[in-house]
């Protein structure tokens, strides 16, 4: 049999497929260094099962590439998905602890994972999604209601791309928001609610980040 290194196939795994460490990271509940402490460091010294489960699902491979012992590589149903060459059946999406205000303006917290949300694998896919590049967050706020509502979730790629029209998670100075975004106006970008009660805002490009769109939302009837 031959042995893997699990920093090794761990490192060429978020490589192939186009996912950054910190973003694996954030799919196992862990602070952004977590992983890049594990593969680089060799800290933690092994992947606790849980983590290493959740990442040989995501990333669609046996347990045992990133250290399991071989009698725990292939055992269970729900580990089907992390047999070589048979993609995972549903993905786990972050929940960060942050919000994004629908309103004046929320200070963003730190960046951690809460939780997850389980999408299916094949509808992501579909989507044109890459899952690495996904986090969901919550609304705060009523500036793009009807659109999005207070404790709404919201899905965000954050796939680099150039800038388009559209429902976007953006930061402001110390504000995290949901707005929709127009560059109809040289030189100016425009964050507009969808409330008619607020006005928008006209920002000069470099006053604003663009974190993501917004690509899915979920919430109450």
């Amino acid at each position: 049999m031959v042995t893997t290194d699990p920093r090794a196939r761990l490192l060429a795994l978020a490589t192939e497929q186009g996912v950054s460490l910190a973003a694996l990271s954030a799919l196992i509940g862990r602070n952004s260094t977590y992983l890049q402490q594990f593969v680089r460091k060799g800290s933690p010294r092994k992947l606790e099962e849980q983590d290493r489960r959740r990442l040989a699902e995501f990333l669609g491979v046996a347990e045992g590439d990133l250290g399991a012992p071989e009698y725990n590589s292939s055992a269970s149903v729900s580990n089907l998905a992390g047999k070589r060459g048979v993609s995972p059946v549903w993905l786990d999406i972050p929940r960060l602890a942050v919000e994004a205000s629908a309103g004046p303006g929320a200070f963003p917290g730190a960046d951690e994972a809460v939780g997850a949300l389980r999408f299916s694998a094949r509808w992501l896919r579909q989507q044109g999604f890459e899952p690495g590049q996904l986090s969901a967050i919550l609304v705060a706020g009523d500036s793009m209601e009807p659109l999005l509502r207070d404790g709404d979730e919201i899905l965000v790629d954050r796939t680099p791309r150039p800038l388009r029209d559209g429902v976007h998670v953006v930061r402001v100075g110390d504000s995290l928001m949901v707005k929709r975004v127009q560059t109809g106006v040289p030189g100016r970008v425009v964050l507009e609610s969808q409330n008619p009660a607020y006005r928008p805002i006209e920002l000069a490009p470099d006053e604003v980040e663009i974190v993501g769109r917004v690509v899915w939302k979920s919430g109450r009837l």
